[in-house]
């Protein structure tokens, strides 16, 4: 049944939505009504929560406090991961990337995200903590009905195409998603649709009517004084829409609660540059929302007002709950377990998007925000942003193919601090990934396992001497480093972790240049058994700690350490040493050196 619009509410406050790249606030010309709320049907069946503590990021009510507390309590005998101020480091960890947009192939973008979600989920998975790992792609909106029908298939056909090249990349980039959510599936919609009556129910949707300026293909809203030479700030077409019926929701009723969010949840929004952006926005006055087009059909229909289509923000921000199994909220139920989320990691075109609308929607239906959202930036190539006019697109699966999985995934969390803008060139790829992995990493693993092969009778030293204070001093650093890793991870600092790694690694190629068992096995043939023993040591530390970042590489060194695949979790970094004795097999190049193309080497 609709909601009926009975009067006009001169000066409401209406929005259309976020610009990706600029705030977007709602064009001028918009007619509101109050909502008959008792004329809707709804299908909600849980109850209200109560309106206090809505933002808490351990839940919305005592009963969800409660859980967590609980949940704390029945992990204490793991080891986890350092707590923070918005993590405990035990409980149950969801991570999730944005659900990808199926308009295109994937590109760069959505590797670096994914790759950034996966190492973050290994981490935690290793350090024995439960995992659920989200992705996916959104598949409805205009753009998609627009883009099939110039296609001449139905749109279903064309999003069923597309999005298994998104699940094509994840499998490619060796990620290890818990679920692949698509937009198109019955219980997403199911789930959207109960989320909608919530709101309805609690008097935060209305009817009005929308008029003003729209971007198809950022699916988004602008006000006259954001366009730039007639077209959106992102450079994209928008066309005029003509007084269209639209339903709101009442954003502009949460802009002290978001304020009291960020107040006291200051790492609720990462890095703290967008944290202060999004503030910023806020305090500037939020508008209500349109959350309805008429105009096209490609998405999930209103309930009980089938000429509506719900705007694609409000679809596709579900996703994060749907996947959990909303609106199942009972104890012993993945949402239950899992919600609120740990983390959101996005780009920071869509900030807004997960820092205003997202937590107004589960405020205004009493669910628990999550408790952390984290926006990377974006990748230029050679200098110049990327664009499909200049040519200059870097396709992630042309990538693996030139250089490898592990030596993409280590080179997009490496080059660049996590939260920052990255530039892309293949010489700056093929430098660090001959430097940091062939030379380094890849040159010692072989050195240590082949004089260990000649020297020791294929096998791990089976008698060591007493440690030295230099053996001590490495085998320390060896030690200390799950907790250091761990810090950085905890906070998103992918990149301090790699470094921390990289750190490692050169400390210990210090030690055998300095140790020379080369030299030893003529010299010293015991002390030379046990600088080897040594190293083996804290490339097992260290090829532990790196899967995350690099499993199949990771796990390639560890299959030569001869460590056992039951013993690769970080719980055995200080209870499983590598075994006195256990046979190895002749060195295996784990890491091929690429070779520089000679232009490339003349620019050098």
């Amino acid at each position: 049944m609709k909601i009926r619009a009975v009067a006009l509410l001169a000066g409401a406050n209406t929005v259309g939505a976020f610009s990706p790249s600029t705030s977007a606030a709602f064009a001028s010309g918009v007619d509101t009504a109050s909502p008959s709320v008792s004329s809707f049907s709804s299908a909600s069946s849980i109850s209200p929560r109560p309106a206090s503590g809505l933002f808490s990021s351990t839940g919305s009510s005592r009963a969800s406090v409660n859980n967590a507390a609980s949940s704390s309590a029945l992990h204490a005998d793991i080891t986890g991961t350092p707590a923070t101020s918005f993590d405990d480091g035990k409980c149950p960890f969801e991570v999730t990337t944005p659900i990808y947009y199926v308009n295109d192939k994937p590109h760069i973008g959505h590797a670096y995200t994914s790759v950034a979600c996966d190492v973050i989920a290994r981490f935690m998975r290793l350090s024995g903590r439960e995992v659920f790992f989200l992705s996916g792609t959104d598949e409805h909106g205009q753009k998609v009905e627009d883009t099939a029908a110039k296609r001449g298939v139905p749109p279903q056909e064309f999003v069923d195409d597309l999005s298994v090249s998104f699940r094509e990349l994840l499998d490619l980039m060796d990620i290890s998603n818990d679920k692949f959510i698509r937009t198109t599936e019955d219980d997403h919609k199911k789930a959207v649709q109960h989320l909608w009556n919530t709101l309805v129910e609690k008097e935060y949707i209305y009817l009005g009517n929308y008029e003003g300026w729209y971007s198809v293909r950022d699916e988004c809203y602008y006000t006259e004084s954001e366009l730039v030479d007639g077209k959106a700030p992102t450079g994209a077409e928008v066309e005029w829409v003509v007084k269209e019926p639209s339903y709101f929701f009442k954003l502009s009723a949460f802009e002290d609660k978001l304020l009291e969010l960020y107040e006291s949840q200051p790492d609720f929004i990462a890095p703290k540059s967008r944290r202060n952006e999004v503030i910023s926005f806020v305090k500037g006055g939020l508008k209500d929302l349109s959350v309805s087009r008429t105009s096209f059909k490609w998405g999930i229909p209103v309930p009980g007002d089938d000429d509506h289509i719900m705007y694609v923000w409000i679809d596709a921000l579900t996703n994060y709950i749907s996947a959990l199994g909303y609106p199942n909220t009972e104890t012993g139920s993945n949402f239950d377990k899992y919600w609120p989320a740990s983390l959101h990691v996005v780009g920071k075109d869509i900030l807004r998007f997960h820092t205003v609308y997202w937590p107004a929607f589960l405020m205004a239906a009493g669910l628990p925000v999550p408790k952390r959202i984290f926006a990377h930036g974006w990748w230029t190539k050679d200098g110049e942003k990327i664009s499909k006019s200049l040519g200059n697109v870097i396709d992630p699966v042309e990538l693996v193919e030139k250089y490898g999985v592990d030596q993409t995934r280590f080179f997009l969390m490496s080059e660049v601090s996590f939260g920052s803008d990255g530039d892309y060139s293949d010489s700056a790829m093929i430098r660090k990934v001959n430097a940091n992995l062939s030379n380094e990493l890849g040159n010692l693993c072989q050195r240590v396992i082949t004089l260990v092969f000649k020297n020791c009778g294929k096998a791990v030293p089976s008698e060591v001497e007493p440690f030295t204070d230099d053996d001590e001093a490495l085998l320390s650093k060896a030690r200390a480093l799950r907790e250091k890793a761990g810090k950085e991870v905890a906070n998103q600092a992918i990149h301090k972790y790699a470094d921390a790694m990289i750190a490692m690694v050169g400390d210990a190629n210090k030690y055998i240049d300095v140790m020379e068992p080369w030299v030893l096995k003529k010299t010293d043939p015991e002390r030379m058994a046990t600088v080897l023993y040594v190293l083996m040591e804290v490339l097992r530390y260290t090829a532990i700690l790196y899967q995350p970042l690099m499993p199949s590489s990771a796990n390639k060194i560890l299959d030569q350490l001869s460590v056992p695949d039951n013993e690769r979790t970080f719980d055995h970094l200080d209870t499983s040493s590598i075994k006195h004795g256990a046979p190895i097999k002749k060195a295996v190049g784990v890491f091929p050196r690429i070779e520089m193309p000679v232009e490339e080497l003349v620019e050098a």
